[in-house]
């Protein structure tokens, strides 16, 4: 992919993100600890910085990075003798619960990791202005609103990501589809020329975050206004089992469940990710920030994103998928100033965020890298840029804490046929009252 494709890559989404898209705290996967450093071997390292008697502890959900953050905190204990400990959690673990749950045990970590709008409200208390960091001058604008409190920017944004139908080209080709979908109607004849090739459509997951807030992100993101629409249902003036945009939404769920894996309420992300790695399935609802995991298994793989056909014309989805923020209530607040500032300026950290962690960067003084970031963000772009229209926002943590959680239980259940399409945008409806009144 040439270079110009990441700098689209990240217009595009900054295009998207001032127009009002959310943030998230999603991109989760199976629970897991960063691994430990390797065994000293005796010998002194004559650039490695005295020891201090200080450890900073991160409490954070993305394991697609865990492994390359761990060697990260090592570089950084190298350099500065300070210890950073990595603690990750996430896919079939509720980050979000997991967290409150360490707080009110009195455990504070000095950095953890929150979504932003209202996802963002649990911790508005104990997060340290960052206003004032060196770093904050170089985020990209549109990324800052969901983070901001009162002219306060309380995080620091992770990155930027983009979702979609990642798919298998290779597969769509032997299966003759020579045109991606562009509606509901030929996504359907799409997975039958799959399923008569001998293809399995869709590598689905029961993991409630990726159907409670990706894929219901779908329907938000096609209102005409999600902002405005979402308030709507917050304040019980619009009713999700009465909205028509819902109404095709369930037919695309439909299209989906009925083309997925026969065990696929049984699977989990790190097993949905690899098997459609390994080419057994055509399409994945995920997006760039699986291609670290699809290349330890096959790098070679050639794939793309596709548009999401609903309503009109088929949409991609992007955002700022999450926040650092520094926890004013530990004991060593400077430290962990210092160890983002560093992250994000230093050569090595940033070297880690635009390569390792194959990220594009939400700071316009770290460059993306191309080749690392892979063929799903390379696809994304050149998408984007020819149809910038078609990309839409993420919208999920304008809900209150707890709604999607429902949300995805509910999805779980429909996944499992066990109740009716009626039934499950009813408790949708009922979840977002039941927290809202709270």
């Amino acid at each position: 992919m040439k270079k110009i494709s990441l700098l689209m890559l990240a217009a595009i989404m900054l295009i998207v993100l001032a127009s009002g898209c959310g943030s998230s705290n999603n991109n989760g996967a199976a629970a897991t600890n960063a691994p430990k450093e390797t065994a000293d071997n005796g010998k002194t390292d004559p650039t490695e910085a005295p020891k201090k008697d200080v450890t900073i502890k991160v409490f954070q959900f993305k394991v697609e990075i865990a492994d390359a953050l761990a060697k990260m905190a090592a570089e950084y204990e190298k350099e500065t003798g300070v210890k950073v400990e990595i603690e990750t959690h996430g896919g079939g673990e509720d980050y979000s619960a997991l967290l409150k749950a360490e707080l009110a045990a009195g455990e504070e970590p000095e950095i953890f990791n929150s979504s932003g709008w209202a996802g963002f409200e649990p911790y508005v208390d104990r997060a340290a202005d960052l206003t004032g960091e060196a770093w904050a001058k170089d985020l990209v604008e549109a990324s800052k609103a969901q983070i901001t409190r009162d002219g306060k920017l309380l995080g620091m944004p992770m990155n930027l990501e983009a979702y979609g139908f990642t798919y298998n080209k290779d597969l769509f080709a032997k299966a003759g589809i020579t045109e991606l979908p562009q509606t509901l109607e030929e996504l359907e004849a799409a997975a039958k020329k799959l399923k008569d090739a001998g293809i399995i459509p869709f590598a689905l997951t029961s993991e409630w975050w990726s159907m409670g807030i990706h894929t219901l992100n779908i329907a938000f993101a096609n209102q005409a206004d999600p902002a405005a629409f979402i308030e709507d249902v917050k304040a019980g003036k619009v009713k999700l089992k009465d909205d028509p945009i819902m109404k095709q939404w369930i037919r695309l769920v439909d299209i989906m469940f009925a083309n997925g894996q026969d065990n696929a309420l049984t699977t989990d992300y790190n097993t949905q990710v690899a098997e459609f790695a390994a080419g057994k399935y055509a399409m994945i609802q995920h997006g760039n920030w699986i291609q670290g995991m699809i290349d330890e298994i096959d790098p070679a793989l050639n794939l793309g994103m596709m548009a999401v056909p609903l309503q009109g014309k088929p949409n991609v989805f992007t955002g700022v998928p999450n926040n650092w923020i520094v926890n004013s209530k530990s004991d060593q607040v400077e430290e962990a100033k210092a160890f983002l500032n560093w992250m994000v300026t230093s050569e090595t950290g940033k070297k880690f965020i635009s390569t390792d962690f194959k990220f594009v960067p939400a700071l316009s003084s770290i460059e993306p890298n191309p080749e690392a970031v892979g063929k799903i963000g390379g696809d994304f772009a050149t998408f984007a840029n020819a149809n910038p229209e078609q990309v839409k926002s993420w919208n999920w943590d304008r809900f209150p804490d707890g709604i999607t959680q429902q949300w995805g239980a509910a999805m779980q259940e429909y996944l499992g046929k066990q109740i009716t399409s009626d039934q499950l945008l009813e408790k949708f409806d009922k979840a977002v009252q039941d927290i809202v009144k709270k």
